[in-house]
C-alpha cells in the first residue's frame, strides 16, 4: 500500500528553509514542487561560483513517497559533472540503488575529467556559465 504524497505542511516547512525560494506545488499536485535555489552568502560552504545566482528546480515524489525517495532535476542550467544536460541530478543518497554508502559515475564525464585534470579551467567555466544562465539572486526579506 502506497504511503501518502508530502502533505501541504511539509511544503510549507521546506519554503522557510534558507536558500529556497519560490517554492510551490507545480500544476497544484502535490508531487511535483518546484522553486529556486540560492545559497545564502554567509554560508560558509557556499563557494563560488554558483553562488552568484540562483538555480530553477523541480522535485517529484512518488506516490510510495516516503519509501521512494523523490527525483531532482534543475531547470536552469548548471556547469556542474553531477547534472547532465537535460537536468537531471546525479543524487548518491536519494537514489533507490544507493541508499547506502556507494560511489556513482558522474552524469556528464567530460566535466567531471575537467575538474579533475584542470580545476582552474572548470572552475573559469562553472563561474562564466553560472553568470550566463543563472537567475538573479533574490533580494533578502527586508531589504
Amino acid at each position: 500500500v502506497p504511503s501518502p504524497p508530502p502533505p501541504p505542511q511539509e511544503l510549507e516547512e521546506v519554503q522557510q528553509w534558507r536558500g529556497v525560494c519560490d517554492l510551490k506545488l507545480l500544476e497544484g499536485n502535490v508531487l511535483r514542487w518546484g522553486g529556486a535555489a540560492a545559497m545564502p552568502r554567509s554560508v560558509p560552504q557556499n563557494n563560488p561560483p554558483y553562488n552568484m545566482g540562483a538555480f530553477r528546480f523541480e522535485l517529484t515524489f512518488s506516490p510510495h513517497h516516503p519509501l521512494e525517495p523523490p527525483r531532482a532535476r534543475l531547470l536552469t542550467s548548471i556547469y556542474h559533472p553531477g547534472v547532465s544536460k537535460d537536468g537531471h541530478v546525479c543524487q548518491p543518497l536519494t537514489s533507490l540503488h544507493c541508499w547506502i554508502r556507494a560511489l556513482t559515475p558522474p552524469l556528464t564525464p567530460r566535466l567531471a575529467r575537467e575538474l579533475g585534470e584542470q580545476p582552474e579551467t572548470f572552475w573559469r567555466r562553472a563561474e562564466e556559465h553560472t553568470r550566463s544562465h543563472a537567475e538573479p539572486r533574490p533580494q533578502p526579506p527586508g531589504s
